[in-house]
């Protein structure tokens, strides 16, 4: 990518933790290129953040669910003259049910989304990330560190995204690059309604602002911590499922997620 505007590209800039990211980020004073679908909500971040005093963000309406979504934005990166030196893949959704009921396609555009998008806007980034000495922050979730029934495949896919980013944090350690992978636990956005949860049982929860969570994550990241856990409750909930048998955690997880249906 060409020498030009230097900027931390986010990806599903448009709400939730990506959109809070976006104003710690340019708050800090990071220019920015801010991705996702919906151009009128990228337009009122982007004039949000404008009229803070910070430049404008680039922004780049892209449904990154379609056919080659990650050629269409290198080639807007390339056409604004832009170089990244962040890439935040906070893009993703997930789905509430059990696998075999759930629709196929939306369960295979997960798989898209969470992995095959982020894997490929990683490696392809990554050249020029290693000759800046630039960050990664992927973001995943506690739920990464367990099965999940009735969540079965949104959970495998944020395991992928811990392990990668992991494996690329150790990878990378002698180049300068640090990745970070950002592990919310619940947190309030539009997640749930996306994925079907019951929106009683998620306040049971005690979701974390997506503010607190996006700004654990922005500090993890400058701090070059390889696994960020915003609250001392999703580091625990990691630390239990990373030693208790899975035996236990199949049923107790299996329990909790029936328990989430509308």
């Amino acid at each position: 990518m060409a020498d030009g505007r230097r900027l931390a590209l986010i990806t599903g800039a448009s709400e939730g933790i990506g959109a809070e990211l976006a104003r710690i980020m340019a708050a800090a004073g990071h220019d920015l290129a801010l991705v996702a679908r919906r151009q009128d909500r990228l337009d009122a971040l982007a004039e949000e953040i404008a009229a803070s005093g910070a430049p404008r963000p680039l922004t780049i309406v892209c449904d990154l669910l379609q056919p080659q979504a990650v050629d269409i934005l290198l080639s807007s990166l390339e056409a604004a003259g832009a170089q990244i030196d962040i890439l935040v893949n906070n893009a993703g959704y997930g789905l509430h049910g059990s696998a075999h009921r759930l629709d196929r396609a939306e369960q295979i555009g997960m798989i898209d989304l969470n992995i095959r998008v982020l894997t490929d806007l990683t490696l392809r980034l990554l050249p020029h990330l290693v000759s800046v000495r630039g960050r990664i922050l992927q973001v995943a979730s506690v739920a990464a560190f367990l099965p999940g029934p009735h969540m079965a495949v949104y959970y495998a896919t944020k395991s992928y995204v811990l392990s990668f980013g992991e494996a690329l944090a150790q990878e990378l350690k002698e180049t300068g690059v640090s990745v970070s992978v950002l592990c919310p636990g619940p947190t309030k956005t539009g997640f749930q309604a996306r994925a079907g949860l019951d929106a009683t049982l998620f306040k049971m929860l005690r979701p974390m602002n997506a503010r607190d969570v996006a700004q654990a994550g922005y500090r993890g990241m400058m701090a070059g911590r390889r696994t960020i856990f915003p609250g001392p409750l999703n580091g625990a909930s990691a630390f239990f499922a990373r030693i208790a048998p899975r035996f236990l955690l199949l049923p107790l997880v299996a329990r909790l997620q029936a328990a989430r249906k509308n």
